[in-house]
């Protein structure tokens, strides 16, 4: 099912949910992709003129859709699943900082490798990542997940993250895991020069990303700001997920975490924020009349016990919400499919059956996600133009035959791997395993970085036992 740029491939035969403006969807239709673009979607078979000499694939019992769009996401911490497991966010950062300050080049990329490679598995064509813990002296590590999603073959917009609030000066963090502001500038600078590629089919886009108002001084929130609208990148961090980040806002800010970020500037359509949780009906409001964007982590906020975010009210507001994984130490499943069940389950929970459509959950998941990363001119639907992210997902098999609403099927049927995968018209996922890589290898590398980051663990207790305490 391989198709390489230049060739021209037909999926044909499939349900087809495109999530254009039009809500256009096909009970059994045609895709075509040609250089790495959709050239043409409808019903039926490809028209003969442009199907001539191009390489068929039978689409039968099969939905193809966007690739998913992940918006918020910490590959490195796919190396600490499991700690924690019974505490509140705040309580959860406290016990795994010291352990993020141990990680190196080996861990993140074995960490990036799997994490990436989960995604692609669940369907999902583009990721972001949050990447905020720099310990000194191991090595570029943002370099080094981004060698991995060119490994994978995923579509990337990782965010230069930072900290320079440490515990000493009333933050969260312990004071060996932040930086000074001139080395988080000079450094977000030094990854936009290098990375960030702005064309219409670009592969990697980078982003800022200071922590989060408990983790970072008002001062880098609002050079960061400047630094992003100056060289025309986009705005990213965690705001309004506990009731512990309110309450921190209140007594060291005076204000609620969303009127501190829009005193700073924060508010816009260059920004998109990780959970807000807690918003009231005004903050709602602003970022409906801002388009301010927002990276909803169901999971993640049900595993921290921290609340379910307003997404129907924000969506009926006009702000973009899109879907996020988060950290696979908050969420030890790191396929975004899951999280479209999860996000119309979770809205029916507490607001009725009528919160969130299976519809809605693949929007989020697909144009409203990539609304988020500023690229909803380029993917997240499928339409003649557009870059070719397409998935295609069995709805045959006994989880998801004899389910009328092939939509419906694949949101709140079981989980499942895409069958196939496309990101800029290459299979990343071929029969329902992953064509860029050896899992089993991946896996195999996951288990040794791990088992290495557990020894680093053993030998610093023994030596400070003070840092875990």
């Amino acid at each position: 099912m391989s198709g390489h740029l230049g060739d021209r491939v037909v999926i044909e035969n499939c349900a087809i949910a495109t999530v254009d403006e039009y809500g256009n969807e096909y009970s059994s239709g045609h895709i075509v992709i040609e250089g790495g673009r959709i050239i043409a979607v409808g019903e039926g078979s490809a028209p003969d003129d442009v199907a001539e000499d191009a390489r068929r694939i039978d689409g039968s019992g099969h939905l193809a859709t966007p690739g998913f769009v992940n918006c918020h996401h910490h590959l490195y911490q796919w190396a600490t699943r499991g700690m924690a497991q019974n505490s509140t966010l705040f309580e959860w950062l406290v016990e795994l900082y010291p352990v993020w300050a141990l990680i190196d080049e080996d861990i993140e990329h074995a960490a990036a490798r799997a994490g990436l490679a989960s995604l692609a598995l669940s369907g999902c064509s583009t990721s972001m990542d949050h990447h905020y813990v720099f310990p000194k002296g191991v090595g570029d590590l943002l370099a080094v997940e981004i060698e991995a999603a060119k490994e994978v073959g995923l579509r990337f917009h990782p965010t230069r993250g930072s900290m320079d609030l440490g515990k000493s000066d009333g933050g969260l963090p312990p004071d060996s895991i932040v930086e000074n502001r001139d080395e988080i500038l000079s450094a977000s600078e030094e990854a936009i020069d290098t990375f960030h590629d702005p064309s219409f089919d670009s592969m990697l886009r980078v982003a800022i990303a200071p922590c989060s108002p408990f983790s970072v001084t008002k001062e880098l929130m609002k050079e960061s700001a400047d630094l992003a609208r100056k060289r025309n990148v986009r705005l990213h961090t965690h705001l309004a997920e506990t009731k512990d980040e309110e309450e921190f806002c209140v007594e060291k800010f005076g204000v609620r975490p969303v009127e501190y970020l829009e005193d700073l500037g924060w508010l816009g359509e260059d920004v998109w924020l990780a959970h807000c949780v807690h918003l009231d009906e005004h903050e709602v409001r602003r970022f409906g009349e801002t388009k301010t964007g927002v990276a909803h982590c169901p999971s993640s906020n049900a595993r921290l016990g921290a609340g379910v975010a307003p997404v129907a009210a924000l969506v009926g507001a006009g702000a973009p919400v899109g879907l996020g994984v988060d950290g696979a130490a908050s969420n030890e499943a790191g396929e975004l499919s899951i999280e479209l069940r999860q996000a119309l389950l979770m809205a029916r929970a507490v607001g009725g059956p009528k919160a969130m459509t299976a519809r809605r959950a693949l929007e989020i998941a697909t144009i409203h996600g990539a609304k988020c990363l500023g690229r909803e001119a380029e993917i997240g639907s499928l339409e003649a133009g557009k870059l070719a992210d397409i998935a295609l997902w069995r709805m045959d098999d006994i989880g998801h035959a004899g389910i009328s609403d092939p939509i419906a099927a694949l949101v709140l049927g079981p989980p499942r791997n895409a069958a196939t995968l496309f990101v800029n018209g290459e299979a990343v996922v071929e029969d329902g395993g992953l064509k860029t890589a050896d899992e089993q290898e991946i896996a195999d590398g996951m288990e040794r970085a791990t088992k290495r980051l557990a020894h680093k663990i053993q030998k610093l207790t023994s030596e400070k036992p003070e840092v875990f305490k």
